[in-house]
């Protein structure tokens, strides 16, 4: 989450401060005469109109401000954003309780202005209320993209795709004339990215046979949707300002609405174009199509074509899934192994038994095969670790209380919003040794039978219960392959003694924020790259 402070602290908010300074006092100092509940400790220092919001301005990300308030009040906190009460826990065996004895009741997702602007106004189902809509749209997503047949059917092809990026990758080494030293600087944050991409798109949008042009793919028109796709999961990840206070919504203080609607405009406009095509090139052997063989966006149009669900027509449904389903897997896999490069080039003894284990099960006269990663046990370890010292997403997407509630004895009102940070709860002393150092070997010796699945409340980066991440073992098989065929296929060095910079960039991801260079040769038999 991006909490935005400094747009706040503005003439418009100081001009409110003054008129609506009374007002708040009063209500706050009724409500704590009526009540007489046992509610979770409330972090001091809240603002009038602005709640905590300023303690959310520190250089640090929000995960990590919110970790050292539970240090000082307790696992399970109270704070206010705005007008907005908010509980925070970061702890698992709360985390525990709230997802299996209760989790119906925190299942729903508070209405942001992203919910509106971004999800088409609760059609997105990542997005969308606890109710009977999301259910069938989850199930519709399970189904046709995200269940481990699908994700099997679909591993020739990212099998394909990450080797070919290999392969371009070797070729920029390849071309480069300065072959003294053996070693080329290259950036792989973009290059993850890209690769991420490339395997994402063409199974959801059919990206290569959509943007075909006369002269091949359509370079302007990918590259314009790749830039509103950035845009929508910066957005995704902005607290804005009528978010926290209602009364100031329609300021839109920072822009950030208006920015919303234009990236949605321009996303639903190349997405709605994708859909016409379709219908206008269906013919009368479409039904003779393998449904297996065609892209989600297709399967979804001939499941919906011309229907409503909900309120919600055919189109804006498909739009907004397909949205969903990108925004949920770009970004996830390419950060996540990302975050594991970092860690392993600021950890050589890792790295190096990492290698060892891939010359052995692999060896270097072929490429990685997704049967292999079963038996890359320390690999497997690494992106564990990796998961848990930087969750793509630290701070769980927003819920909200449906009910009146206790939580471990602490009583919780309808309508609170809820937050569970994961980053406090992955590096919980308690429950790990030296939590904040890497450590792959923990999850081959103490943690042995932990898993990310959601089973094991100590480590959930995809999230638990109802609304844990439906794409996970879709990501599970991406990094993995991703990550495999990268360090089986080049050695890698720090550009410099300086460790690499693990400066965090916060948005609906955890990412790096600044490029990631690193030097790279080629470590396998040139063989290899040729039939890439």
């Amino acid at each position: 989450m991006d909490f935005v402070f400094d747009s706040l602290a503005n003439a418009i908010v100081l001009a409110f401060f003054s008129i609506f300074i009374l007002y708040y006092l009063f209500l706050n100092k009724s409500s704590k005469l009526v009540s007489h509940s046992k509610e979770a400790p409330i972090v001091q220092g809240a603002w009038p109109i602005l709640g905590h919001l300023p303690l959310l301005k520190a250089s640090q990300g929000p995960h990590r401000v919110l970790g050292a308030l539970a240090d000082k009040y307790g696992p399970l906190i109270n704070i206010k954003l705005g007008s907005k009460r908010v509980l925070v826990i970061s702890n698992w065996e709360m985390a525990k309780e709230c997802f299996t004895k209760m989790d119906s009741i925190v299942s729903n997702r508070p209405k942001l202005e992203s919910t509106q602007h971004l999800g088409y106004n609760g059609a997105m189902f990542s997005l969308s209320p606890y109710n009977s809509y999301w259910r069938q749209i989850r199930k519709l997503a399970n189904s046709e993209i995200l269940n481990h047949h699908r994700v099997e059917q679909l591993q020739p092809f990212r099998v394909k795709v990450v080797r070919a990026s290999i392969k371009e990758l070797y070729n920029v080494w390849y071309s480069n004339e300065s072959k003294s030293s053996e070693y080329v600087l290259v950036e792989l944050k973009e290059w993850f990215t890209q690769l991420s991409t490339n395997i994402v798109l063409p199974s959801l949008i059919g990206k290569k046979r959509y943007f075909n042009t006369t002269n091949g793919i359509d370079k302007e028109e990918e590259q314009k949707f790749m830039i509103a796709m950035k845009e929508l999961l910066r957005l995704l990840g902005v607290f804005t300002v009528g978010d926290a206070i209602p009364f100031l919504k329609w300021f839109d203080i920072g822009g950030h609405v208006k920015a919303m609607k234009k990236a949605s405009k321009e996303l639903d406009n190349i997405l709605g174009e994708l859909l016409e095509k379709r219908r206008r090139n269906k013919s009368s052997n479409d039904n003779e199509i393998v449904r297996d063989n065609q892209d989600f966006m297709d399967v979804m149009l001939s499941l919906l074509d011309g229907t409503t669900t909900e309120g919600f027509e055919s189109d804006t449904i498909i739009k907004a899934t397909t949205l969903a389903l990108i925004a949920g897997a770009v970004d996830t896999t390419s950060v996540t192994v990302i975050w594991a490069i970092c860690l392993l080039v600021n950890n050589p003894l890792a790295l190096e038994k990492v290698k060892e284990e891939l010359n052995t099960q692999v060896g270097k006269e072929r490429c990685v095969k997704e049967s292999d990663i079963d038996k890359l046990i320390y690999l497997q370890a690494i992106v564990k670790e990796a998961l848990r010292l930087y969750p793509v997403a630290p701070l769980s997407g927003p819920r909200e209380f449906s009910e009146n509630c206790n939580l471990s004895g602490f009583d919780v009102k309808k309508g609170t919003r809820l937050i569970i940070n994961l980053w406090k709860i992955h590096t919980d002393p308690q429950v790990w040794l030296d939590p904040l150092k890497f450590k792959p070997e923990r999850f081959l010796t103490t943690h042995k039978n932990v898993d990310v699945k959601g089973h094991h409340f100590e480590l959930i980066p995809f999230g638990c219960g109802r609304r844990i991440c439906p794409g996970m073992s879709y990501a599970h098989q991406m990094v993995h392959l991703t990550l495999a065929s990268f360090l089986h296929s080049f050695e890698i060095l720090k550009p410099s003694n300086e460790p690499i910079d693990m400066t965090e960039c916060f948005g609906i991801t955890n990412t790096k924020a600044n490029p990631l260079e690193i030097l790279i040769k080629p470590c396998l038999s040139s063989n290899c790259y040729e039939i890439m």
